[in-house]
């Protein structure tokens, strides 16, 4: 007990313990640290040691020690902090993972009577606040211990209370004093403040309403303080000897508050949440002892210890603390040093609700405590806590070994502790895995497994995890009602239940074991909006009546079944048929969400949805409807009619949303539920599924009658307007409206047709003309060859598409801005070709093209192409700012195409264009149905790819190429809504098709003609060998029919190597079976039920098996499997011998047989993929084959390896050796074989080491591979590559992930004062070897050397140059020469004066560089100098001092740029209150990423500029604010901004650190920052302006113009007008034009003689708006009755804008209007 006393005080006058004086009974008791005190015998003394020893452990024991629930006593007094609320109960979160509850009734007396009043009358009172509206989670409680109860599983249950009157217990009237922080309730509410219960017998606490205010605006926001309410209030003033308490809650006053001496705290007294001052007396790396107001000790367990300053604390060292706890019995006190308890009135952090459930699947053990558990380090970096049953399933599976520091475990989040601020875990498997965890992880309708525990009259009890209980209600236990249920169900039974309802808030549960609900595969009916009229599924009856059935599902949704519903026959007494709990199955009829209100029926069979849709069907099939959206599925829209108010249901498919197949996809995309679809045709209605179409081409052909309506009106020769229904591979099925379709044959097209895919989708447009019919089988054949279904005009028709294209995407305009939701949409909908935009480099990619990004356009991808970069290639760099040009905005994918070239961002006067003018366009760029040019005058303009709907498909030589050179015809002048000009293609010479036959079809060539015969499939025919080939023979069947063998058609079994068809020869007699045709034209292979097959060449065979040959060598091998099926090998996968693939045309020949694996089929799907090494796996560690694509000179090379991947090799794995030209052996086709490093994201990184390739040749390794710094060793010699120089030295390659750095000093001997010769003689790339002097593991910077010494090589300067040098000898030459430095310094000091010891200390320093330069180290002896004779020496004398002065004159020569630190000091002595020069300084530290340094820097200037030169100041701070954003933490950057408020104009500092925010992407922070300037200068005008810009800028128009409204009512009158007129201007600029005009028309009307706002609007009109839109303005405002000069100036501006941009015409228009003015006021002036 003595060691007891002495580590732990218990305040008060120490007593020295008495001799033999036994323990204290109730310690012995409660032996709360689990310590073994000494007997109560003390005949045995312990000696001095052991007493050491035993202080010792007591202070472990007690560090280890946890507050578990066993130590727990009654009157224990705690801080808590509210984990939940419900209505009758708070749950409290304690320190260390524990958890408490405080009933209603242990809130406060007064809430405790109002309780009691309520219940007695049966009545809700007014005054009485449930505890959901008083308390919410986070906040921190003073509580005490009342009862700890054990339940029956084991499982301690904590009761607390908050009643002040228990928890401020210790405290009396005369103890009172003002400063003390006490807990308080709100007992009743009085006209100027409150009563409040402080639980002190005999002391009236009042709150003044002022004192209060300030809590109610922030925490309270606005809501009065309400009876039972907790508050944290801080004494003011003590009267009448504690009777009278004054209170105070305003936040900042608690939150400063201190428990001192002064307030005369005792042990009695002593309350948790106190912050006191502490002094550290002890520390362990398990905890702190701590001592505070004077005399009293407590402990801080490393759970509660400041995580930033843990290995901090040092004794003697003063530290803040709140006290966590205080035990009644031992008197001990516990605190904690964590800063969210350090401010009274504060809460704890929290972690949000996705993280608690959450499975880690690694967490590292950082201390294991035998008896309590052990704590773990999750994958995020932060605490958790797993107790000591949680980290087995037993404890004899227990393997305390497995928890030693460092070891890695699974876990799963069961709990936060918020006292703590750490995660409670288990490592439990069943809990990892368990499917349900918490309420919230259960849903509607979920299948679950649990357990009885409890049968009640209300229903079952089920456990489905030991947190989560449910309620089976008795009508739910089984399919029928159970009158004796405990028959069926025994406690501990297993059941399987549905979930009913879940409400996580209030943890109810209900289930239901109805068989029929748990096993019904039904749709889940939770909710009204599900219930779509049509959906069956099932419900329980909880109610018959003579009106019907309800019926309810889950979630406590109810429906009525009407009594005609219930059944095909009338049920007179429904509540005979139907009982209560009756499970049954309904279908929807009719929901209303809003009001709740649910129709079903039984009758499943009946569909009178279906019926009253029949009665409102449009009754002609053309009718144009409106019809609203109702879902979106994937194959088209389900919407309804408007007119039939709704009740029609019908579909418009996808393909049926536009005449473009693009459009189509956009539209889709765009449209949302609730949109409305004006003027849609019903196309076809057969009873059950009415289909609409929104084709502006079918509509207007059905409303000009060029349809026909059955197949009677057909009449050859017609042109009809359809859409592609099938595409098939001998022709396409095209339907027309009114449902008659027609084929249109393979020959469709004016260009051959090789896949019929290739050239129509299903759904696109078509027009068709009629070539014939079969009436007899209902048949037409069409045509859909342009040159047959054009006008003849074929720019008309193009322009045509072009215009409607544009017309639709406008429509798709309107509809995302009207529906305004997303910034992205909005962001879309502003960008147009022609907008110059201010975007950011993100990244550049391999093929040349850019990545881009700006606030404008977030969300988008914004790229430009090699070609659109203009040379700029290399100038592109990540981070660099730029100018571009929108060329085209894809809204499907949201890309934007943007353009940097010179010729469009150059600003040229645009020309006057005229309509039918031919101009020279250049291609920019190329959409889907459009390409972009831009015209010679500036213009950029859109021209149709397609002349007509037909006009689907070209070759590769007529498709239009970007920066082709094109003739284009204007046909619109004045931009539109989308930025371009609309144009035609100008004639051009139409491109002839000749198609490429293969060798196997031209060698055909010498059949001149097919003969028609009447051969079939299967007919064994005789003919003679005419010739032989080495892929087929020809055989002549008879005197005119010739057929052909085909290579695989001749030998059962092919011997690989061999050539088959030489096994036949000329004049050979052969019997072949027909086996296929071939046609006559183009040769090729055709099925037997093609028209055409009896004239097509007979295909035959002498064999019944396949196999491989070969046919043509390019870049890969072709071979043919059969006559219609080829494959390709591509040149990789030929072999693995790198000889074979150098000449692949010697190792295989034509017609010679091979075997191969199929691994594909290529992108047309026409050839199979195949491969003669079979299938290649490019896996880690492996070695494959590979052809030099790329080599990228001081990189590396670009492999392509087999499957069309490619590989990067880095210059440091092409050899074991490295040399001086590594890449000089290696040209771009070369076959090498690699070593594959890595496969990961799709990025191959190889090997050519042969090291790597042969590791058993064990050849010479001369430059071993380094892979990560701890391969490098000091003190080793490595070879490499220079990679840069820089101002910090030169950078030198290791390996492709390490560099090192070569200080300058370390690069050679010689001192150089230009970087620039390091460059010569240090090219990038060149090879050399160099000493590692240091390593630095865990920055990873290498420091190296090439000194002569250190590498052993020869020096990298050459000693010709005549540099001088660093060397060892100066200090000796000093000595010698001290005479002659002495005199310099003299005539130094003569020519320049040094007035103060700070530029002594930088010219010495320069000096002492000047002399080394003057006084190298000599190459010749002392001798040799002796004989130097006196002329010699004067002229030497002369020499150097001229030298020195050349010297300094360059020290002194202001254009000279500083290189060093020394320079700047030099620059910022001669200009201190320069704020350029130090700014300049820490960008010189900034690029060597020396951040301390360039603080340092900082704050020297803070110290040395003038306080006059208040600017220059803040240039400063706004550059240390822009440092720490960049490079510090947020806590660094907060600190540097309260000094800079401190020290400058607060709003000027406020303002530059939301545009370092802005700048820098941190909107989150800069918004905040923003609500705290709107408090604070909210009589700023610039604030909300500055404000309205940002959110402008981040596409929030609504929230801008809600900022307007605060603006007005917050700023002066007199202001107003500027500000709305601001406001408009930044809509302009960012926002809603629309708005913009709004809000100026507005401000006009009401000050229509405010001639400033007029020509501001003036200004942004010309600028923003069309010429109409000006010219209305300026007839305004010259009609206005106005001052003479005022109106002057309006008609000077109205005439000068007509000069610039009108005609003739207009200008005389605006001189008469002149005039006109002038003789009315000479007029009336004569009156």
């Amino acid at each position: 007990m003595a060691s007891m006393e002495e580590n732990f005080p218990r305040g008060g006058i120490q007593k020295k313990p008495t001799e033999g004086k036994a323990p204290n009974t109730k310690l012995e008791r409660d032996n709360l640290f689990d310590v073994h005190h000494e007997e109560k015998s003390q005949k045995r003394k312990r000696s001095q040691k052991d007493q050491g020893k035993q202080k010792k452990s007591v202070f472990t024991t007690l560090m280890l020690f946890f507050l578990l629930s066993q130590a727990l006593c009654e009157g224990m007094l705690l801080l808590g902090c509210i984990k939940e609320v419900s209505d009758y109960e708070l749950v409290i979160s304690l320190p260390n993972g524990l958890s408490g509850f405080v009933p209603v009734t242990q809130i406060s007396d007064a809430y405790s009577k109002l309780l009691s009043k309520q219940v007695a009358q049966g009545e809700l009172l007014e005054d009485l606040n449930s505890l959901v509206d008083m308390y919410s989670p986070g906040t921190l409680v003073r509580c005490i211990v009342t009862t700890i109860e054990k339940s029956a599983d084991g499982r301690r249950s904590i009761k607390l209370s908050i009643d002040p009157k228990k928890v401020n217990n210790g405290l009396n009237a005369s103890a009172l004093a003002s400063g003390m922080l006490l807990s308080g309730f709100v007992s009743s509410v009085e006209d100027h403040g409150y009563l409040i219960d402080i639980g002190v017998s005999g002391t009236n606490a009042f709150l003044p309403r002022q004192k209060a205010q300030n809590y109610i605006k922030t925490v309270k926001r606005g809501s009065d303080l309400k009876i039972g309410q907790n508050l944290d209030c801080v004494v003011v003033e003590v009267k009448n000897e504690g009777r009278v308490v004054l209170l105070s809650i305003d936040r900042s006053e608690v939150a400063s508050s201190l428990a001192t001496e002064r307030q005369n705290w005792s042990l009695s007294n002593l309350l948790p949440g106190l912050v006191v001052k502490a002094r550290v007396q002890k520390v362990t790396p398990l905890g702190v002892k701590l001592s505070f107001l004077s005399y009293f000790t407590g402990i801080v367990d490393f759970m509660h210890m400041d995580s930033e300053k843990s290995t901090s604390y040092s004794p003697g060292q003063v530290v803040k603390a709140c006290i966590l706890s205080i035990n009644p019995t031992s008197k001990v006190v516990r605190l904690t040093l964590r800063q969210a308890f350090l401010h009274p009135g504060g809460s704890p952090n929290q972690v949000s609700n996705d993280r608690i459930g959450a499975v880690v699947e690694e967490s590292t053990v950082k201390a294991f405590y035998k008896q309590f558990g052990a704590i773990f380090e999750l994958d995020d970096g932060t605490l958790a806590f797993a107790r000591l049953k949680h980290l087995s399933k037993t404890r004899k599976s227990f393997k305390p070994g497995a928890f030693k520091a460092g070891c890695k475990h699974k876990c799963r989040i069961i709990d936060y502790s918020l006292m703590d601020e750490m995660c409670i875990v288990s490592l439990k498997y069943q809990i990892i895995e368990a499917r349900f965890l918490q309420y919230q992880d259960i849903h509607t309708g979920d299948v679950v497994q649990g357990k009885v525990f409890a049968l009640k009259s209300i229903g079952m009890q089920v456990k489905v995890t030991d947190g989560i209980k449910g309620l089976v209600p008795s009508m739910h236990l089984a399919d029928v009602i159970l009158k004796q249920p405990e028959k069926k169900y025994n406690i501990g039974d297993q059941v399987r239940c549905r979930v009913l309802e879940c409400n996580p808030a209030g943890k109810k549960l209900i289930l239901t074991l109805k068989k029929s609900l748990v096993q019904s595969k039904l749709p889940v009916l939770s909710n009204y909006e599900d219930a779509k009229p049509g959906l069956i599924t099932h419900g329980f009856v909880v109610c018959a009546r003579e009106f019907g059935c309800i019926v309810k599902f889950y979630n406590d949704v109810k429906g009525l079944v009407p009594k005609n519903e219930l059944s095909s026959e009338p049920i007179s007494s429904p509540d005979k048929v139907f009982h209560e709990g009756q499970v049954v199955k309904v279908m929807v009829l009719k929901c209303e969400p809003q009001q709740e209100r649910l129709l079903l029926s039984f009758r499943l069979s009946s569909k009178p949805a279906l019926e009253d849709k029949k009665e409102c069907t449009p009754k002609k099939k053309q009718e144009m409807v409106d019809v609203k959206v109702l879902k979106k599925k994937d194959n088209g829209l389900e919407v309804s009619v408007l007119e039939d108010e709704g009740n029609v249901i019908a579909s418009i498919p996808t393909v049926h949303l536009s005449d473009f197949v693009a459009t189509c996809k956009l539209l889709w995309h765009c449209l949302q539920e609730g949109d409305v679809l004006p003027r849609v045709m019903c196309l076809s209605d057969n009873g059950e599924r009415i289909i609409l179409s929104r084709k502006s081409a079918v509509i207007s052909a059905v409303q000009e009658e060029q349809v026909v309506r059955s197949f009677s009106e057909i009449q050859p020769g017609m042109l009809l307007t359809g859409y592609v229904r099938n595409v098939m591979p001998f022709g396409v099925f095209v339907e027309f409206p009114f449902g008659v379709t027609g084929l249109a044959p393979k020959s469709m097209s004016d260009k051959f047709v090789t896949d019929t895919k290739d050239h129509f989708v299903v759904g696109q447009t078509v027009i068709a003309k009629v070539m014939s019919i079969d009436e007899e089988k209902q048949r037409v054949l069409l045509n859909l060859k342009v040159s047959e279904c054009s006008s003849g005009d074929s720019a008309a028709e193009s322009f045509a598409l072009l215009s409607q294209y544009f017309k639709e995407m406008k429509e798709i305009r309107n509809l995302l801005r009207r529906r305004g939701e997303s910034s992205m949409a909005q962001a879309l909908c502003e960008l147009v070709p022609g907008k110059e935009l201010q975007l950011v480099v993100q990244d550049v990619k391999e093929d040349g093209s850019a990545l881009f990004g700006g606030s404008c356009v977030t969300g988008l991808t914004v790229t430009a192409t090699r070609y659109h970069l203009g040379g700029q290639d290399k100038k592109i760099i990540p981070g660099g700012k730029t100018k571009a040009l929108v060329l085209h905005v894809d809204a499907l994918t949201s890309k934007v195409y943007v353009s940097l070239r010179e010729e469009l961002l150059k600003r040229r006067a645009k020309q006057r264009l005229t309509e039918n003018s031919q101009h020279y366009a250049v291609v920019q760029h190329i959409a889907e149905e459009f390409a972009i040019v831009s015209l010679e005058a500036g213009h950029l303009a859109a021209i149709p790819i397609a002349s007509h709907f037909n006009d689907t498909f070209r070759f590769d030589s007529e498709k239009l190429k970007v920066g082709q050179t094109i003739s284009a015809t204007l046909k619109v002048v004045k931009e539109n809504d989308h930025g371009v000009l609309l144009a035609v293609q100008g004639s051009a010479k139409k491109n002839v098709f000749v198609r490429v036959r293969n060798e196997s079809e031209t060698a055909l060539e010498e059949v001149v003609a097919a003969v028609k015969h009447s051969l079939s499939l299967g007919d064994v025919v005789t003919g003679t060998v005419k010739s032989v080939k080495p892929t087929h023979v020809t055989v002549a069947i008879d005197d005119k029919l010739t057929g052909s063998i085909h290579a695989s058609r001749i030998l059962d079994e092919v011997p690989i190597g061999s050539f088959p068809t030489f096994t036949l020869k000329a004049g050979q007699k052969v019997t072949a079976r027909v086996v296929g045709g071939r046609d006559v034209n183009t040769h090729r292979y055709l099925p037997i039920t093609h028209p055409h097959f009896t004239q097509s060449i007979p295909e035959l065979s002498i064999r019944p098996s396949k196999d491989l040959h070969y046919n043509i060598l390019k870049d890969w091998l072709e071979v043919e499997v059969a006559p219609d099926i080829r494959g390709r090998v591509p040149h990789l996968l030929l072999s693995l011998n790198t000889k074979v693939l150098k000449h692949p045309e010697k190792s295989f020949k034509n017609g010679q047989a091979i075997s191969a694996t199929v691994t594909g089929t290529d992108v047309t799907e026409t050839n199979l993929c195949l491969s003669l090494t079979g299938i290649q796996s490019l896996e880690q560690d492996t070695v494959t084959v590979g052809m030099v694509k790329k080599v990228t000179q001081r990189i590396g090379l670009t492999i392509a390896l087999p499957g069309g991947k490619t590989g990067k090799v880095s210059i440091f794995h092409l050899s074991d050796t490295y040399t001086e030209d590594p890449l000089g052996d290696f040209k771009v086709g070369k076959i090498v074989r690699c070593y594959i490093l890595s496969n990961e994201n799709g990025k191959i990184q190889l090997s050519l080491r042969q090291s790597r390739l042969n590791p058993k040749s064990k050849s010479k390794v001369e430059d071993v591979e380094i892979t990560c710094i701890k391969d490098v060793k000091k003190g080793q010699l490595v070879r490499g590559y220079v990679k840069s120089v820089t101002s910090s030295g030169v950078f030198f390659g290791l390996s492709p992930s390490l560099l090192g750095r070569i200080l300058f000093q370390n690069v050679s001997p010689y001192f150089v004062q230009k970087h620039s010769l390091y460059e010569k003689y240090l090219p990038e790339g060149k090879l050399l070897t160099a000493k590692v002097l240091s390593v630095n593991g865990k920055e990873k910077h290498i420091e190296l050397s090439l000194l002569p010494e250190d590498t052993g090589m020869s020096s990298i300067l050459p000693e010709s140059l005549g540099l001088p040098r660093y060397d060892a000898e100066e200090e000796k030459r000093e000595t010698d020469d001290r005479e002659k430095k002495e005199q310099v310094k003299t005539k130094v000091k003569a020519k320049r004066r040094i007035r103060n010891s700070e530029s002594e200390q930088v010219w010495m320093h320069a000096y002492s560089r000047i002399q080394c330069l003057l006084f190298p180290s000599p190459p010749f002896s002392l001798f040799q100098l002796k004989k130097q004779t006196k002329k010699e020496k004067e002229l030497e004398k002369q020499q150097k001092e001229k030298e020195l002065c050349k010297l300094e004159a360059a020290l002194m020569d202001p254009s000279r740029q500083p290189q060093s630190a020394d320079d700047f000091d030099r620059l910022v002595l001669s200009s201190p209150n320069s704020s350029i020069l130090w700014l300049q300084y820490m960008a010189f530290h900034l690029q060597a990423t020396e951040i301390e340094k360039a603080r340092a820097v900082a704050e020297r200037a803070l110290k040395t500029i003038s306080f006059r030169e208040e600017q220059e100041k803040l240039n400063v701070w706004v550059a240390l604010l822009n440092l720490e954003n960049m490079y510090g933490t947020e806590e660094a950057l907060m600190k540097v901004f309260e000094r800079a408020v401190q020290y400058n104009e607060p709003l000027k500092v406020f303002q530059h650190l939301c545009d370092i925010y802005a700048n820098s992407e941190k909107y989150k922070q800069a918004e905040e920052l923003y609500h705290t300037m709107l408090r604070r200068f909210r009589q700023e005008k610039s604030v909300w302006l500055k404000y309205a810009s940002f959110l402008l800028k981040q596409g929030q128009t609504e929230a801008t113009h809600r900022l307007l409204e605060r603006a007005l009512k917050a700023l002066p009158t007199k202001e107003h007008v500027d500000v709305i007129s601001r406001f408009a201007q930044l809509e302009f600029r960012f926002g809603d034009p629309e708005h913009a005009k709004a809000l100026f028309e507005s401000t006009l009307s009401s000050y229509p003689k405010r001639t400033d706002i007029w020509s501001i609007y003036i200004d942004i009109m010309i600028k923003h708006g069309s010429q109409k839109e000006v010219r209305d303005i300026f007839e305004r405002v010259v009609h206005l009755s106005l001052a003479p000069k005022k109106m002057k100036f309006l008609f000077k501006r109205y005439l000068d804008y007509e000069k610039k941009f009108g005609t003739t015409e207009s200008v005389l228009a605006v001189k008469r209007a002149a005039l006109e003015y002038v003789e009315t006021k000479t007029s009336l002036a004569d009156i």
